[in-house]
């Protein structure tokens, strides 16, 4: 059984103010460590761990949130401003369709305009779009058994079997990477499976280990392995 995207992890300066903004737009229930639950119980969480360190570069990655209609597009965009959001500029031209934000804590998203036909078949979180080259893409796709359904001038994108978010990586140049990403891929191992056997297909597959025992992805991109709870009773 292939590994399971269970969370997109968040280093966050305030966890609990970060996650109740996102439950509060993507209108998610909570647990009570401030997890975002997935809405369907198969797609994955939002986790929040504290973290004081300074953001001082964009994002490797953001979510593309998705809209049906322009109405949609304007309602989203209002009630981010409402819940503690801003407006960014990251370079985007005033003819550009989808509107670039920031959560509370700085993190880049944006909310694409109806009509978008890339992510028609996906979820309100349309895409984790990142940073990426085209080798972490097919790592990415093997590691999780999930399917490239892009592949074109160095840009991919993934997406599970049954459909959902993308993963897409917008291919070279991409940023050098000089400290710790704010957002990361949590996997989780089936609880009946060999952890050490499942890290060594992993490095197999072109990630590393450093030192201190830490999983990073091709492009040295940090992200965790946790065995899947089994539930008592």
């Amino acid at each position: 059984m292939p590994l399971h995207l269970s969370a997109i992890g968040f280093h966050a300066t305030d966890p609990k103010a970060l996650s109740r903004f996102w439950a509060a737009l993507l209108d998610r229930k909570r647990a009570d460590d401030g997890t975002v639950l997935p809405p369907d119980g198969e797609g994955f969480a939002l986790r929040f761990t504290a973290s004081q360190e300074p953001k001082n570069r964009q994002n490797q990655a953001h979510f593309d949130l998705t809209s049906e209609t322009p109405e949609q597009q304007a309602a989203t965009v209002a009630r981010a401003l409402e819940l503690g959001g801003r407006h960014i500029d990251i370079g985007q031209s005033p003819e550009e369709s989808h509107v670039v934000l920031a959560d509370p804590d700085g993190n880049e998203f944006c909310v694409i305009a109806a009509g978008n036909k890339f992510l028609a078949d996906t979820a309100f979180i349309g895409a984790v779009a990142c940073d990426g080259t085209q080798a972490v893409g097919y790592f990415w796709s093997k590691a999780l058994g999930w399917p490239l359904v892009w592949d074109q001038d160095e840009e991919t994108a993934i997406q599970s079997p049954r459909g959902g978010t993308k993963i897409t990586w917008g291919g070279p140049p991409v940023h050098p990477k000089n400290e710790t990403n704010r957002l990361y891929f949590e996997l989780s191992l089936p609880a009946d499976a060999d952890e050490e056997s499942e890290i060594a297909r992993l490095l197999s597959l072109g990630a590393r280990r450093t030192e201190t025992g830490d999983l990073l992805d091709p492009d040295g991109n940090e992200f965790t392995l946790r065995r899947t709870e089994v539930s008592a009773g």
